[in-house]
């Protein structure tokens, strides 16, 4: 026979809502979120990362925010996004673009000693990839490829629901697909990349311009910014074509600062897949503008954290 303040305390656990944290590490400010299972942000926080950004400094800095967002220690597993590629098991950041000491660091391991939490890590692209796939732009489709138009050219590949990451984990590199074999090099070390046509700092270097300038133009109805839209979207275009033959995706998603001006690369992208990809490979194929923004990260670091623990 139950009594009464036996019903009451199940109730009470009943309606304790299991939540996990998601973090983005950037190079200056990491953004941590606490996360529902319907994907709601119950909390959020940004803190500045440390400089030097060496891994004891970042470690200690997400420990002490983590505690501030789940003061009672009650969220479950913790997802990071990394700026750079992790291993395949998601355990290990390889490289950290813009942070000090970064290599091979164990990241996962350093915050499962601190906080006793399972924890997960992946690519900050990937992580955008699952965020805008779970919550925004993707959130209809099971298969779709995200391409992030920033200071470098991102990407992330989901196949039936699940991010690809590849055998070694450093699947997804769109930005780095071979465009034009005689052109730019890349830090890649691959030449002519789809990078160097796409990113901020190769418009810079074609235009001498910042993307939102040449936006600010094309609203205006300048002409010379007009036409350059349509030849970075032709670009991008025959860039997309590629991974459309490969990866046939339901949609493509583009993020990043570049994907402001939208609107104004997108017919030429589009005039150009139907050109380039035969109807049966793109069938349906939807192109689309992300839809998160800088919170895409911290949303795809916290579903990491959801698959983790599911």
């Amino acid at each position: 026979m139950l009594l009464w303040f036996d019903v009451l305390e199940k109730e009470l656990e009943l309606a304790i809502v299991v939540e996990v944290i998601g973090i983005d590490l950037g190079g200056t400010a990491i953004k941590l979120g606490r996360f529902a299972p319907d994907g709601s942000c119950r909390q959020s926080l940004t803190v500045e990362t440390p400089q030097p950004a060496t891994p004891a400094a970042v470690v200690a800095v997400m420990v002490d925010a983590i505690a501030q967002i789940d003061p009672e220690n009650q969220t479950v597993a913790i997802g990071v996004g990394t700026p750079g590629p992790t291993d395949a098991a998601g355990r290990i950041a390889q490289v950290a673009i813009n942070l000090a000491g970064w290599q091979n660091v164990p990241l996962a391991d350093y915050l499962e000693a601190k906080t006793g939490k399972p924890t997960i890590l992946a690519n900050d692209a990937n992580c955008a990839g699952l965020g805008e796939a779970w919550l925004g732009a993707g959130r209809r489709f099971q298969n779709l490829i995200l391409l992030t138009l920033g200071t470098g050219v991102g990407g992330a590949i989901i196949l039936d629901g699940k991010l690809f990451v590849g055998h070694q984990g450093a699947a997804g590199e769109l930005g780095l697909i071979t465009l034009n074999p005689d052109g730019p090099m890349c830090n890649s070390g691959n030449q002519g990349s789809l990078e160097q046509y796409a990113s901020v700092t190769a418009i810079r270097r074609r235009t001498g311009k910042e993307p939102a300038e040449l936006g600010a133009l094309a609203q205006a109805g300048d002409i010379s910014a007009l036409t350059f839209w349509q030849e970075y979207g032709k670009d991008l275009g025959i860039g997309l074509s590629s991974l459309i033959y490969v990866l046939t995706p339901q949609a493509i998603i583009i993020g990043g600062g570049v994907s402001a001006s939208f609107e104004f690369f997108l017919p030429a992208v589009t005039a150009e897949i139907e050109k380039r990809v035969i109807p049966t490979s793109r069938m349906g194929l939807e192109i689309l503008p992300a839809e998160l923004g800088n919170s895409a990260g911290m949303v795809g670091a916290a579903k990491l954290a959801w698959q983790k623990v599911n």
